[in-house]
């Protein structure tokens, strides 16, 4: 047995980047501004006298506003910490710690709030991985980090998935048996809550297997989960389904320090406004901020502040509230875009139901390679989905292809996939006569 021991030096985990990242000299002096009598020649802040916005309002769907004005008007409007609004990081401080029941402490943990959940990410890969380093990742995975990575040559380690998440009896495999003429991978990427693409969802004992084997071989996680508030109810049309069982994130099994969390407002409030975040131990994130005192310098002041004025408003039960909102929708997209499904494509396609997430990941049987059918066919007939090889983390032809029920109107998602149904048949009737 391997013996078990907390993180405790985390340059071990640290690429050449991240252990270059030095604090900016004139990041440095934000904190020391606020301190009282301090008379401050050093920053290069414009005079707030100068910006012509003295207030503004957000109007809400339920006919309600929110107003930004005063102190946190003037402060989202100026430069501020690379760390986030410090009204904003409270409110997720609290949120972080009743959703995934761990005590706030910032000594053990920390939150870096950026421009979205990908870039908390991007930011991670730079502090983590040096180019051409192993980086153990589901297979499929989502594209777009699939990008960031292939700009940085990592070597993609694929562990394959099930509707029930990354197979993690394979990746104990594969890491117990590694060739150790090679270098080992520090990190695994995981999407675990309805899956991009595939609407996967990684059961919690596979969560706690998975965190298991990243004690066993000292490794970090990072668990991407901008779906997480995405969890959805039980398909109506199935009459065994059940409730899916409470998840716990792998963040909340963290004992070790073992793990970055990577949340996004981007599907429950607005993917225009550019805010996630990343949670994680203390020096992981402060090496993240780091990336972002020489990048961004921080997430943009005013969408933190809606945040914060809509958060105050609704408190944490109206929160909730608009969550189950949310759920809700989801569900019933989930029903009808399923319900079309079984009536065109029951003998043409194969697919699992997601239990979380916005995403659909069909099989279409007897295709080898669904590139050119999604690529030039199907975009010829007008129907626009994302080919299974775009998310292959192993470069091999794939027969599935993503679809997202999120936002096409019911007689849409239903013409789109008559339009699949009859390509399909006609690759069907293809193969037949040759």
């Amino acid at each position: 047995m391997s013996t078990i021991v907390p993180v405790k030096d985390y340059e071990y985990f640290l690429s050449e980047r991240g252990k270059r990242r030095k604090p900016s000299p004139i990041r440095a002096l934000q904190p020391l501004m606020a301190l009282p009598g301090m008379i401050s020649l050093g920053g290069g802040l414009p005079n707030p006298s100068m910006f012509p916005f003295v207030k503004m309002e957000v109007g809400l769907r339920s006919g309600e506003t929110v107003e930004l004005s005063g102190k946190l008007l003037n402060d989202a409007l100026q430069y501020s910490a690379s760390f986030g609004l410090p009204e904003l990081l409270e409110l997720l401080k609290q949120d972080q710690s009743r959703q995934h029941n761990r005590a706030v402490d910032d000594n053990v943990w920390s939150i870096c709030i950026t421009t979205g959940s990908q870039d908390a990410i991007g930011k991670a890969l730079d502090i983590l991985v040096n180019d051409g380093d192993p980086i153990i990742v589901e297979n499929p995975t989502y594209p777009g980090t699939l990008s960031a990575m292939s700009a940085m040559a990592l070597q993609l380690v694929p562990v394959e998935i099930d509707e029930h998440g990354m197979k993690t009896d394979e990746l104990e495999k594969l890491l117990d048996n590694w060739d150790q003429s090679k270098k080992k991978p520090k990190v695994i990427y995981t999407i675990p809550t309805g899956q991009n693409p595939s609407g996967a969802t990684l059961s919690n004992a596979r969560r706690e297997h998975m965190y298991r084997i990243a004690q066993k071989h000292n490794l970090l996680i990072m668990e991407d989960d901008p779906y997480w508030h995405l969890r959805l109810k039980p398909y109506k049309a199935d009459p065994s389904a059940s409730q899916p069982e409470p998840l716990r994130s792998i963040w909340s099994m963290d004992t070790d320090g073992r793990v970055m969390r990577f949340d996004s407002f981007s599907k429950v409030a607005s993917s225009g406004i550019r805010v996630g975040l990343v949670t994680g131990p203390a020096p992981i994130v402060t090496k993240i901020q780091l990336v972002q005192q020489a990048t961004t310098l921080h997430t943009a002041g005013v969408p933190q502040a809606m945040l914060v004025a809509l958060l105050q408003k609704w408190g944490w039960a109206g929160w909730d509230a608009h969550i189950a909102k949310v759920q809700e929708f989801y569900s019933q997209r989930r029903d009808v875009f399923l319900g079309f499904a079984e009536k065109h494509l029951t003998g043409l396609a194969e697919w699992w139901v997601p239990s979380a997430g916005m995403f659909v990941w069909f099989k279409f049987l007897g295709v080898e390679d669904s590139s050119e059918l999604i690529q030039q066919r199907a975009l010829h007939a007008k129907v626009l989905m994302i080919p299974g090889k775009s998310c292959s983390a192993d470069g091999k032809p794939s027969p599935y292809a993503r679809a997202a029920f999120s936002v096409a109107s019911d007689a849409d998602m239903e013409e789109a996939l008559k339009r699949l149904a009859q390509m399909l048949r006609e690759e069907q009737e293809s193969r037949k006569q040759k």
